[in-house]
């Protein structure tokens, strides 16, 4: 089989399109995990009748993840770099419901998130105050005026809550998140249903006023994260890692 892997702003995925869906769960293990090929997450897509495709989404270790902000962005490259569609304003069926993405110049891609919930109002625990919020897959979020991310506290509010584990803070204008993400169960470089939730209760508690700002991840690759009519989008670059063929 032929495979690739893509990346958007540091999160990677390995893509490939097949006309048979089926649960792919095990070469999601098999391969996510591999030294070669280690990446955050495995995408399949699949024809559609309505929509440009429909996609099959698993994380690291082989579960089913409803959204991914970034995955989106990089399925929706990936089709439109291999003529799988042709156009660059793209619509694909995830768990999630549609998501709207379009290709832009220099391998930007934009995302609509496809709703923005929230689950549980504002919170103290662990000596933080907390929100979670669902932007396609739940988030639980610290808003802060520093860097608060630990790796012990990421890991006992993913196991108590089943969400993954955000801490933003706001510096020089710019919104700055870390994620810890459930299914990968490790901080990563990038998440943008993370990025999505944080800029939602930041915008909430008027900590953010503008409609449009920069948002640093991780991988402190830049990114656009704006809101118009009570939608949230967010753009970044897309990078082709690598292809290869792959036998079992």
């Amino acid at each position: 089989m032929h495979i690739y892997k893509y990346s958007g702003n540091g999160n990677d995925f390995l893509i490939f399109h097949s006309f048979v869906e089926q649960d792919y769960s095990y070469l999601a293990k098999k391969l996510c995990n591999q030294k070669n090929t280690n990446s955050d997450g495995l995408v399949i897509l699949y024809p559609h009748d309505k929509y440009d495709f429909k996609w099959g989404f698993y994380n690291k270790d082989g579960s089913i993840a409803n959204m991914c902000g970034n995955a989106s962005r990089c399925a929706s490259f990936y089709a439109y770099e291999n003529k799988l569609i042709l156009n660059r304003d793209i619509s694909f069926l995830s768990k999630a419901g549609v998501i709207e993405c379009q290709i832009k110049e220099n391998n930007n891609v934009s995302t609509k998130f496809p709703y923005v919930k929230i689950i549980k109002e504002e919170f103290e625990e662990l000596n933080l105050k907390w929100k979670i919020i669902d932007t396609g897959v739940p988030h639980i979020i610290n808003l802060s005026e520093n860097d608060n991310y630990s790796k012990d506290m990421a890991i006992k509010m993913r196991k108590k809550y089943n969400a993954n584990v955000n801490f933003a803070y706001k510096k020089n204008g710019n919104l700055y998140v870390r994620t810890f993400e459930r299914g990968v169960e490790d901080e990563t470089l990038a998440c943008g249903t993370g990025i999505a939730a944080s800029f939602s209760y930041a915008k909430d508690n008027s900590l953010i006023k503008e409609n449009k700002i920069k948002v640093y991840p991780k991988s402190n690759e830049e990114l656009l994260v704006w809101e118009s009519k009570g939608d949230i989008y967010y753009q970044g670059e897309v990078k082709e890692i690598f292809s290869c063929e792959l036998s079992f």
